[in-house]
């Protein structure tokens, strides 16, 4: 790091460390492939010479960040799953969501909440209730809702297979909460369907009548939900332009959150969940 004074202050400008930039590529080349790959394959997919890669991962093989395999192709090494176990240990969703649920809303007045899934309904772990939607609905801390009317509850959804969702609702379907909820397991596969292609899901007056909720997941380091946020407001205040605004709200907040807790979100060959 190189010191500058510039008119009486000190200017501090900092640089990156090449070698480290090109590690951390390996890494994550390795990481993210089906396939262990040669130093050569590393070297054509990088575009990195063959060389520096070479003495790169030598150099990762000693740290214990990459294995060599009998075949001469490389793996995460062991070292990496204590930097893991370090992050996973010391990092709490809640207080994630409540540190930015004020700072990344453009919709200071809607409702926000947080939950995690059991079984077949969501658990809310965190809410702030604005208070127009206390009208309609208030979410508490604790409070359980079945996962297939709530927006987060579908967000969950979203991401496992219709036969594992069809499974999950094999003995029974809960009962409607309202004249808007979604009433079978093909009318809720078909949610589903438009919930992967569009990234985020809606709960349409399905939980309380009046009132409209976007969700989203939030991903862990292994990009598996963890947890579901939404922003709600009332139907009635939800223009088209409203509605855009809290999609990008609750999308936004759940890929910061995402982050926080060690999601790749531009991981290569995502799985499909539809079938």
């Amino acid at each position: 790091m190189h010191k500058t004074a510039v008119a009486g202050k000190l200017t501090v400008t900092r640089y990156r460390v090449p070698a480290l930039e090109r590690g951390k590529i390996l890494l994550d080349l390795v990481a993210q492939t089906h396939q262990p790959m040669t130093a050569s394959e590393l070297s054509r997919e990088t575009g990195m010479a063959k060389s520096t890669v070479h003495g790169i991962c030598q150099t990762l093989v000693d740290l214990e960040l990459l294995v060599r395999r009998r075949d001469q192709t490389y793996q995460i090494g062991p070292h990496v799953m204590r930097w893991a176990n370090a992050f996973s240990s010391k990092t709490d969703v809640n207080a994630e969501f409540s540190a930015i649920w004020d700072t990344e809303t453009t919709l200071p007045g809607a409702t926000i909440t947080l939950s995690v899934m059991e079984g077949r309904d969501v658990v809310y772990i965190a809410a702030r209730n604005s208070e127009v939607n206390t009208s309609l609905f208030k979410f508490g801390i604790g409070a359980r809702l079945p996962a297939a009317f709530t927006a987060t509850g579908k967000a969950f959804l979203s991401h496992m297979t219709n036969f594992e969702v069809t499974r999950l609702y094999a003995d029974s379907f809960p009962e409607p909460r309202t004249r808007h909820s979604v009433s079978s397991i093909e009318a809720l596969l078909a949610e589903l369907d438009q919930i992967r292609k569009r990234g985020y899901s809606i709960d349409n007056q399905q939980i309380a009548e009046g009132m409209v909720c976007i969700g989203a997941s939030v991903l862990d380091a292994m990009n598996k939900p963890l947890a579901g946020v939404a922003v709600s407001l009332p139907a009635e205040d939800l223009s088209p332009s409203q509605h855009e605004r809290l999609v990008q709200d609750v999308t936004r907040i759940s890929r910061s959150i995402s982050r926080r807790m060690g999601a790749d979100l531009d991981l290569r060959n995502q799985p499909k969940h539809g079938s």
